[in-house]
């Protein structure tokens, strides 16, 4: 079983940028798609960003334009760039990967955004 790992998370005031990275344990060319998710108190957990194994990406649109999600699969890392973060993107951030029917998710790492 594969082991996810997130970091970067942190304090950054409105505006800032922070990069969040997820390092696998093991190689992500075998999973179908990496990506990031997002929980914050109260609500549910929401997609963020996805790259698939090809290289293709999606986005939530309040993140579009903003995020950016990127892999280096030699490093089994994938990471996320945000940009112009604004306090309700305030939350923990997940890392997943996904196999057909199965799910990792790494442990999370959390972003604060001031106003």
């Amino acid at each position: 079983q594969v082991q996810l790992v997130e970091s970067g998370g942190g304090l950054v005031q409105a505006g800032g940028s922070l990069r969040l990275s997820c390092a696998a344990s093991r190689s992500i060319l075998n999973f179908n798609a990496m990506g990031w998710y997002r929980q914050s108190p109260g609500n549910q957990r929401e997609l963020v960003a996805v790259i698939t194994s090809s290289g293709s990406t999606n986005y939530a649109d309040s993140m579009k334009g903003r995020f950016t999600i990127s892999r280096d699969d030699a490093a089994n890392t994938v990471y996320l760039q945000m940009n112009s973060l604004k306090p309700e993107d305030t939350a923990v951030y997940y890392c997943n990967a996904k196999l057909i029917a199965i799910n990792v998710w790494g442990q999370g790492t959390q972003v604060t955004v001031s106003s």
